[in-house]
């Protein structure tokens, strides 16, 4: 006898009105109910091939005042969360067309979790990429085991030519969708989180464009428990998801960034199925500012030792942010999915996100070019437990009186209150200091 539950009915509603066209031409989306018995059938089927990741509580609970619990999927052997996706629609084809292989078209964390898993199963993977692609990027696609094309400049040539290949070669043709196979792997996550962590009040998403990760746990969660609020987080910039659920449909007219910084927050919607059971199951939509993204990515490198990109970090950047008051002293496990982040913005990215946290900041000042004015102004410094990050003068070009100098000083404290302290003891002995806002 099989009892169906009303979350059951309600993910039933809500695929029942999806159309059954797709413009895909990869594989076709069986839009079919994504039962809670689909979601455990992939956890049984992929539980050698992906990492079960430790969902942990954070120190950074008290800061925000609730009990918070990372789950961190960027433990995972690529990177991203992607892989449980990926794994399940490999391992779910034909043996045919196993044997003849797939491509995919894109530099995304996708494309690596296909390229990974493609190798370790014997399924050959034939990965296209524009000329523009870090070559970071290319060259650990072709150490996950896939053979790496460079073609045409911007994504759509990729595109076109993975499809022509596909077309010719009989290669299956992937691109991220939301198939009902692939939305169960990613919903695996969501029983993790259920079983990792007793009595949760709420699970905090990444969600954008690409949201199977959303929907997908949500149908998970919602089922074993129905008073769970599942929460997705998207960035302002590109409030893809609230805009089509706004909308009823997927948009396909969204203003999208190149930046790698964003990488899949800042997709298109891509699918039907993600977005009806999103609108019946998810509880709640927030943006946030790029701004606490950053923030966010240095409280997790702080506290956890975790880098993350921007993908990873925006569920915390809810919290961070105070979208979330409601919150407070709850028990809420948020998913840390993606860390991959590009080497040349690490530094970028953590520079940027001292100065917008108060922890480093710059300040100018005109002194007189005698001996011993410098050295004053370093005892103030080392009095105020300030750290010099870096020290100039400028004597060609002061406008100001003759035989004076302008110093610039850009120097480190330790929060907000220890900056506001340096800058009034400054401005005690250098009333004319010029402070450069964030």
């Amino acid at each position: 006898m099989k009892i169906v539950s009303r979350n059951e009915e309600l993910l039933r509603d809500a695929l029942s009105r999806i159309p059954q066209s797709s413009s895909r031409t990869s594989l076709s989306s069986c839009n079919k109910l994504i039962r809670f018995e689909d979601i455990s059938a992939a956890a049984f089927k992929i539980q050698c091939g992906v990492q079960k990741t430790p969902c942990m509580y954070s120190r950074l609970s008290k800061q925000y005042g609730m009990d918070i619990y990372l789950k961190k999927e960027f433990l995972q052997y690529t990177g991203s969360v992607k892989e449980r996706g990926v794994l399940y629609l490999l391992t779910s084809l034909p043996q045919d067309q196993q044997r003849k292989g797939v491509i995919v078209a894109s530099d995304s964390n996708f494309s690596m979790a296909v390229a990974y898993h493609a190798s370790e199963l014997r399924i050959p993977a034939f990965v296209i990429m524009s000329t523009s692609t870090s070559p970071a990027r290319v060259k650990m696609c072709r150490e996950y085991g896939a053979m790496v094309i460079s073609y045409g400049t911007t994504a759509k040539d990729s595109q076109m030519h993975a499809r022509r290949l596909a077309q010719e070669n009989g290669y299956l043709y992937l691109e991220e969708e939301d198939s009902a196979v692939y939305l169960s792997g990613l919903g695996t996550v969501g029983l993790e989180v259920y079983e990792q962590v007793p009595k949760l009040d709420a699970v905090i998403f990444p969600a954008g464009g690409h949201c199977g990760l959303l929907a997908g746990s949500a149908a998970a969660l919602k089922h074993l428990n129905p008073h769970i609020s599942v929460i997705g987080v998207e960035s302002e910039s590109f409030p893809v998801l609230q805009q089509s659920l706004k909308a009823g449909h997927p948009t396909e007219d969204q203003a999208c960034s190149n930046h790698h910084f964003y990488g899949d927050v800042s997709g298109l919607c891509f699918g039907s199925n993600s977005l009806q059971l999103t609108g019946k199951l998810v509880d709640k939509v927030v943006a946030v500012r790029e701004e606490d993204i950053l923030i966010s990515m240095l409280r997790l490198l702080e506290y956890e030792r975790a880098t993350v990109d921007a993908e990873g970090a925006i569920g915390l950047a809810a919290l961070v942010a105070g979208k979330l008051p409601e919150l407070k002293g709850k028990r809420v496990a948020v998913v840390i999915c993606s860390g991959n982040l590009e080497l040349h913005l690490l530094q970028q990215c953590i520079s940027r996100a001292l100065t917008l946290d108060n922890r480093v900041c710059r300040f100018s000042l005109v002194l007189s070019d005698c001996p011993g004015d410098i050295s004053k102004l370093l005892e103030i410094l080392a009095r105020e437990e300030a750290r010099v990050l870096e020290i100039k003068q400028e004597r060609t070009f002061v406008t100001s009186e003759l035989f004076t100098v302008k110093v610039t000083c850009t120097v480190e404290t330790r929060d907000k209150i220890h900056t506001a302290q340096l800058r009034n003891a400054l401005l005690e002995r250098y009333p004319t200091a010029a402070w450069t806002e964030r």
